[in-house]
């Protein structure tokens, strides 16, 4: 274990004795003054490991209870050692006796007044020292923090061993799985059968290899299950472990020895089962177990992880939402969790928190009814399905002293009940639990829905399912009612989730959905059609912002945000809500109260938050009008925004709206990058041809199949030879060849003053939008680019003449001045004539025209005040435009600033200093530059150093980099991970190249900067 490091010259130390000081010369020496000055230097100490200091801890010991006065924490929920802090006037020997007379544990407590202490360890009194001299202090400190109880110790090292060994476990069960499919008939009929039910009951995609994990997570768990909740007869009593025991059993009929090879995991479970044994409270057993469950799933099933966005509600928000819903039953239904005909059901069960929590808030002499009635949930992974149905019914059992099965549990996808069918799920047993889940009135929703939206790479193969009904239902709903052009946002589990849950309340009439969620609904552009479904579907709206969007969040007011501010740490690094959804069956005025934590809090002190308020009716709440166009948060919005002229709508591409632009598009999406982008055009084409020669070979093997495989089990997912994506794959199924064309090799700017080329081509990229009539064949034109609605970068706008990438400016929206058919011909102005009529009667000038109108667009758009007080309606919807004072001026300047952009590559170099390194050779290549911290250098390689940057290069920014940031971030060598492809910026017949693109980019950006200060103020 690390040392800790603690000196006395540190600030904290300093601190603690300046803080007793200060008390002692008040005469402040209670317990509750003296404390907090010391809890500090703990938690400074605690942090060091990885621990919390958790305060007025609770628990459970050798059936006592007991609550020291702190705790230290790790993050699977062990005690490393308890604090008991005491008056400064208090006999600290005798209340150490005292305390051991209550039944605190001597295996690591420290006893600590102001001028003392006294540390217990296994048994033995270790520390008994005067705190006065600092050197004592930190000795003290020392001693307690850094002892380690064998079990915990050689917990540790086996969780590390565990997660690195798992993966090897796994592979080797897999090899013994399939041998024993080639000479074990029994189990291969035993295999098939099991199937079936898995395929029934969770998804009837469901691929073989995921099967046999579920086989190997029960294999390598099982054993937990039995001995740390001391349930022998679990695999037999549980109805669908059972059916998988019959699996296993058929396994090891033949030579396979389940118990030869579960000894070499002797270790690490004898671990497990020492370090549970430590714990008598059984509501720390299962959080325990839940960590034990998650690293088991980060070393062994890494995709159904990700699928399924495994994250486990911390226990503060499961008490607030519980306590939440019971309030609104009392308040708004006069009823309560413990009334009858209350259905409650968790639709996302995971391991069986918010059930738990709902039976501690009932009457024990309701309980058996509830339990045998009344609650329901549901869970679609093995793992977690275990633990539910061992953690209920054990806590069924400490509440009443019986133990009872616990039949509201399934084994079933949530979302699948929706679709209209005939069930048979896994087992007749199972199967009727679900079909009298489904005939039952619910009045309750809760539970924490998974927060996965989909994979980054479709070779992954791990994409969310696809659900008939309920994806329908989110495309009859909160999608057609969406004014966003981008709506991919709405895809998310999570809002599936809030379907679902919603219709099965509203089916009722009556009733209360409670989830945890992603908060991304609460503000972004792409839920307006969400919002307004859910204003219109629930009476009372209780809306808790958690906030912690790590990525939209860092750095902003200049403060890094990191993991500690986020509610569900590493597991779920976005931002994150409550929504208590409250239906009435007599219509009643609707209200949307809306509550929200700083964006700069902690996780503890959210949670803290929640603690504190018990439930929603304790919080202070903004009430929230929503505007016309669905907007729940509407500060900083600006109402004479709307009376702009729009530079583009969905109606005006329809001729239903006037607006400046006939059209626009999204940017070309690849969905390949690696493959379809390269600065170097052989090597684009290189790679290009290989990948379309492996495609052509997938699209005639599959052509010649008369009985087509399920799609995903057909493609070789080999990163090396192709990258899929969802679109491709639908290509291959129509039997789409891909052709290479070297008309095809298109420059493209693929970040700002980045240009590559582009294999551009209808199959090979995912999305052309409507760039084939932007720039068919070689035809001229220029579009401006700009920041789409939702995107959460700074609004930024940027002109070209060539192909602009979907991510050129954040989701890249493009507005070309003029557009052609596809073969070129029948080229047209993209300025609408109305606008063009608008304009010269606005300014009573005939001479205006289009070009001119264009150019007044893009220096209207790159105007501060412009972008400041209109950034809050910026990042919801498309520009709309004033009328600027003095069109001409505006026009003008734009012309300037299109031009200075489009032409780049032409403007001239600023001089600055080029530094050699005297001992190194000439050389001109990048291989990934750098700048000094005080940003005036840029260090090129290791030969040059370019010097004397002028600061104010740095005004000109697109995003949250500015233009020298993007050229330093993209000119430079990299290699992608996935496919090993290279993509190199240095050109062998310019070696110079990046050299001058640095200086004209700083040139650009100072006239960039210098023209925008010249623009004349807008009213």
């Amino acid at each position: 274990m690390e040392p800790l490091n603690l000196k006395a010259s540190h600030k904290v130390v300093k601190d603690y004795y300046a803080e007793i000081e200060n008390l002692t010369s008040m005469h402040l020496f209670s317990e509750g003054n003296v404390s907090p000055a010391f809890a500090n230097l703990l938690r400074h100490c605690a942090r060091q490991y990885n621990w919390t200091l958790a305060e007025q801890y609770p628990l459970t010991v050798k059936n006592k209870n007991i609550r020291p006065d702190g705790a230290l924490i790790d993050q699977f929920e062990l005690v490393h050692g308890l604090w008991e802090a005491k008056d400064s006037q208090d006999d600290l020997a005798l209340e150490v006796k005292k305390k051991f007379d209550k039944g605190y544990p001597k295996e690591n407590i420290l006893f600590q007044e102001p001028e003392r202490a006294i540390i217990w360890q296994n048994g033995v009194q270790v520390f008994d020292e005067p705190l006065k001299n600092p050197d004592n202090l930190i000795a003290c400190i020392d001693i307690f923090v850094r002892f380690r109880p064998p079990e915990i110790e050689e917990w540790e090292q086996a969780v590390e061993e565990f997660k690195l060994k798992v993966p090897e476990l796994g592979a080797s069960l897999l090899n013994i799985i399939e041998q024993e499919r080639k000479q074990n008939k029994a189990f291969v009929r035993a295999l098939q059968d099991f199937m079936e039910l898995c395929r029934a009951a969770i998804n009837p995609n469901l691929s073989e290899k995921a099967v046999e994990e579920m086989l190997i997570q029960h294999l390598l768990t099982e054993r937990i299950f039995r001995n740390v909740f001391n349930n022998p007869d679990f695999a037999n009593r549980n109805i669908i472990a059972h059916e998988i025991e019959k699996v296993i059993q058929a396994l090891t009929s033949r030579s396979f020895s389940k118990h030869e090879f579960l000894k070499k995991l002797d270790r690490f479970y004898t671990a497990i089962e020492l370090t549970a044994s430590t714990i008598d409270d059984y509501t720390r057993k299962q959080a325990f177990l839940n960590t034990v469950y998650e690293n088991f799933f980060q070393g062994f099933s890494v995709k159904v992880a990700d699928t399924h966005g495994i994250v486990y509600t911390p226990q503060p928000v499961v008490h607030f939402m519980v306590n939440s819903v019971e309030a609104v039953l009392n308040k708004e239904f006069n009823r309560s969790l413990s009334d009858k005909n209350v259905h409650i059901l968790d639709p996302f069960v995971g391991t069986g928190n918010f059930i738990i929590n709902v039976m501690r808030k009932m009457k024990k002499t309701s309980l058996a009814h509830k339990f045998r009635h009344e609650l329901h949930c549901n869970e679609v992974m093995l793992l977690p399905y275990y633990i539910a149905s061992m953690n209920i019914e054990h806590e069924y059992y400490e509440l009443t002293g019986e133990y009872v099965p616990f039949d509201g549990i399934c084994l079933v996808d949530t979302f699948e009940l929706a679709e209209d069918k005939q069930f048979s799920l896994f087992t007749a047993e199972n199967t009727e639990r679900v079909q009298k889940q489904m005939e039952t009135p619910i009045f309750v929703v809760i539970g924490n829905p998974p927060y996965n939206a989909g994979q980054v790479n479709e070779n992954d193969n791990n994409k969310n399912r696809k659900y008939p009904v309920i994806d329908q239902r989110v495309r009859d709903t909160y999608t057609r009612d969406s004014n966003a052009t981008n709506k991919n946002a709405l895809s998310d589990v999570y809002v599936k989730a809030i379907r679902w849950a919603s219709d099965r309340v509203l089916k009722n009439g009556e009733g209360i959905v409670a989830l945890i969620t992603n908060n991304s609904y609460i503000d972004d552009f792409a839920f307006d059609g969400m919002r307004k479904h859910l204003h219109e579907d629930f009476d009372d709206l209780y809306i808790i912002d958690l906030k912690g969007n790590v990525r939209k969040d860092s750095m902003r007011d200049g403060i890094p945000l990191g993991e500690k501010h986020t509610i569900f740490g590493l597991s779920a690094m976005v931002g994150i809500s409550i929504a208590v959804l409250v239906k009435h069956k007599k219509p009643k005025k609707k209200q949307i109260d809306y509550f929200s934590v700083d964006f700069r809090a902690t996780r503890d002190e959210k949670l803290d938050i929640l603690e504190k308020a018990e439930n929603i009716f304790n919080l202070q709440y903004k009430n929230i009008l929503p505007d016309a166009k669905h907007n729940w948060l509407t500060e900083g919005m600006r109402q004479e925004f709307d009376g702009f002229v729009p530079l583009g709508t969905k109606d005006a591409k329809h001729n239903l709206e006037k607006s400046i632009f006939h059209t626009y598009s999204r940017g070309v999406a690849t969905c390949r990058d690696a493959w379809a982008y390269n600065f170097c055009q052989t090597e684009l084409i290189e790679n290009i041809t290989n990948m379309i020669d492996y495609y052509n070979e997938h699209v005639y093997k599959w052509s010649k199949m008369l009985t087509k495989p399920e799609i995903n089990s057909f493609v070789d997912n080999d990163d090396k030879k192709i990258s899929w994506s969802r679109d491709l794959k639908q290509d291959m199924v129509r039997e789409r060849t891909a052709q290479y064309h070297d008309n095809k090799l298109k420059p493209a700017l693929y970040r700002p003053f980045s240009k590559q080329y582009l294999f551009f081509d209808r199959i090979i990229n995912e999305e052309i939008y409507q760039f084939h009539h932007y720039y068919p064949l070689n035809q001229e034109n220029k579009i401006i680019g700009l920041s789409a609605p939702g995107n959460t970068k700074p609004f930024h706008c940027i002109m070209t003449d060539i192909i602009a990438d979907l991510h050129l400016t954040g989701d890249s929206q493009c507005f070309p001045f003029y557009t052609y058919d596809e073969d070129g011909s029948n080229q047209r102005e993209n300025i609408s004539d109305w606008a063009l009529d608008e304009f010269r009667s606005q300014y009573n000038d005939k001479t205006i025209t289009k070009w001119d109108i264009f150019y007044y667009v893009y220096g209207l758009l790159h105007h501060p005040q412009y972008r400041e007080t209109y950034q809050a309606n910026l990042r919801r919807e498309l520009p709309r435009l004033p009328w600027a004072p003095d069109f001409w001026a505006f026009s003008h300047t734009g012309k300037q600033l299109g031009d200075l952009h489009v032409h780049y590559e032409q403007q001239d170099e600023y001089p600055l200093d080029m530094v050699e390194t005297p001992e190194m050779p000439l050389d001109w290549r990048v291989e990934k530059m750098r700048l000094t911290p005080d940003k005036s250098q840029l260090i090129y390689n290791d030969f040059l150093t370019l010097a004397g940057i002028p600061q104010e290069v740095f005004e000109y920014r697109l995003g949250n980099r500015s233009a020298l940031d993007w050229i330093i971030d993209q000119y430079r060598v990299k290699t992608d991970k996935r496919s090993g492809i290279v993509n190199d910026p240095n050109r062998p017949d310019d070696p110079e190249y990046i050299v001058r693109l640095v200086k004209q980019i700083i040139t650009v950006s100072l006239k960039t900067v210098e023209i925008v200060k010249g623009l004349p103020k807008i009213k």
